[in-house]
């Protein structure tokens, strides 16, 4: 393999792939990433076995020469040290040349760097997803979709399935459900999605946040591809593999009160400034609690205590106020939480009870929902 490349394709490629490379792999060949040159240009891939991206350079781009390939091949670097070295190469042309014993050596300028590369063939081949139903998404639609849910994610491994988004698309909503048993998200989406329908797909809520590090903010369309096992996403020159948990997701249509004893409509920002101030009493208690309480002359109070530091009490107005008196106690994180990525001005929060489910919707937002429990307390 002997080639000359431009380096912020390579650059930019290799940040891409990076993504894909876990510090915790026991397998050597997964510490590298894959170079694959022939005619059409070089292709990067880099694996942790529970997802694989894929990173095609062409050898034009916008009329420009971008590759020279004077031999084909292929070579396995590791990733840590040529991430560094290519973003700290001098000049704009990189010239990489594989030898004997997958002997790679990289000159630059007046910089000229030797490498101990490994066997391509050790490396693992990427999976075959089969099926031409083709889900095509706008790419800033979908990292608000993955923002909006992926914090109420599980963080134990004790329960596999919880620590994903789960998907499910019939006719033609999108919807995205996230749950750790204390509080829930759920994010739906109208497309043209056609013929195209699945369910119970559940992707780690950690591969989807790598994912949105990859897609355009521009309007970029990403193409996902489902099977039994496996999920691609076809973004540009990128395609991203992932694999699906195993399990079934939760019925968690059954937690989701569908009347009220009492709703508010509130201000979300006053109110997440207001929460926000007694969080840091409450996160000096480790509790986190914050309390909730409607005022007989209108509106609510939020409050919290520290038994060390003292108390924060605080009024706010209510937009809107149905039903009857309330108090009731929250975690105050779970709640900014939700307050950080809800985008309309105005939310309404729901009750059926001081134990019973606290339901938040945007008001000018159907396709959100967001779903927190109460603690019990003794005041």
């Amino acid at each position: 393999m002997k080639i000359s490349i431009l380096k912020n394709y390579l650059n930019d490629s290799i940040q891409q792939v990076y993504k894909a490379i876990s510090s915790r792999t026991t397998i050597p060949i997964l510490t590298g990433i894959k170079l694959d040159v022939n005619h059409q240009g070089v292709t990067l891939t880099a694996s942790d076995t529970d997802i694989s991206i894929q990173s095609f350079i062409p050898i034009e781009d916008d009329n420009q020469t971008v590759v020279q390939v004077d031999q084909t091949g292929s070579v396995v670097l590791p990733a840590k040290f040529f991430v560094e070295i290519i973003k700290k190469l001098p000049s704009q042309e990189i010239n990489m040349e594989v030898k004997d014993h997958f002997q790679t050596y990289i000159s630059s300028g007046a910089t000229e760097i030797q490498i101990v590369g490994l066997d391509p063939e050790e490396f693992p081949i990427l999976p075959a997803i089969e099926g031409n139903q083709t889900l095509s998404i706008p790419g800033d639609l979908l990292k608000n979709m993955i923002k909006q849910t992926g914090f109420s994610i599980s963080t134990h491994e004790t329960t596999p399935i919880l620590t994903g988004i789960l998907w499910n698309l019939e006719d033609n909503e999108l919807k995205f459900t996230a749950t750790d048993r204390h509080r829930l998200a759920t994010r739906s989406a109208q497309l043209d999605a056609g013929d195209v329908r699945f369910n119970n797909v559940v992707i780690a809520g950690k591969t989807l946040s790598e994912l949105s590090k990859i897609v355009p903010d521009q309007n970029t369309l990403v193409d996902i591809l489902v099977s039994d096992n496996q999920v691609l996403f076809k973004i540009d020159r990128v395609l991203f593999y992932s694999r699906i948990l195993e399990g079934v997701y939760p019925d968690t249509s059954r937690i989701i009160p569908t009347t009220y004893k009492t709703e508010l409509v509130v201000d979300t920002k006053k109110l997440s400034e207001s929460i926000d101030r007694a969080y840091l009493l409450s996160r000096e208690e480790k509790t986190n609690i914050v309390r909730l309480q409607t005022l007989e002359q209108g509106g609510i109070e939020i409050s919290s205590s520290s038994s060390e530091l003292g108390k924060v009490r605080e009024e706010l107005e209510v937009i809107d106020f149905k039903g009857e008196p309330l108090r009731i106690s929250f975690n105050s994180k779970y709640m900014l939480d939700v307050l950080k990525v809800v985008e309309s001005e105005q939310l309404m929060i729901a009750f059926t009870g001081i134990m019973s489910p606290i339901v938040l919707k945007p008001m000018d937002d159907s396709q959100s929902l967001y779903v927190i429990l109460p603690y019990r307390t003794n005041n």
